[in-house]
């Protein structure tokens, strides 16, 4: 499981940001794509496209990835 945390909230033009947290954890679903999106699980607990200058990677240990993986999709 890969996860990234979540740096800024800013210039996304009509896409909403409502459900991204400054300093969150999200998991990654899928790399970024050629339009530089990339595919997370966001605070609704629903995967969406977000343009991935948003986020930093984080690195976890396999343990707390599992934690994390299992309390955002609770």
């Amino acid at each position: 499981m890969k996860f990234i945390v979540c740096v800024s909230r800013e210039d996304c033009g009509d896409l909403s940001t409502a459900d991204l947290t400054l300093g969150s954890f999200n998991e990654v679903k899928a790399p970024a794509d050629s339009r530089g999106m990339i595919r997370i699980i966001d605070n609704s607990g629903e995967d969406y496209l977000y343009p991935q200058s948003l986020f930093e990677t984080v690195e976890v240990q396999e343990k707390t990835a599992t934690r994390l993986h299992e309390s955002l999709v609770a």
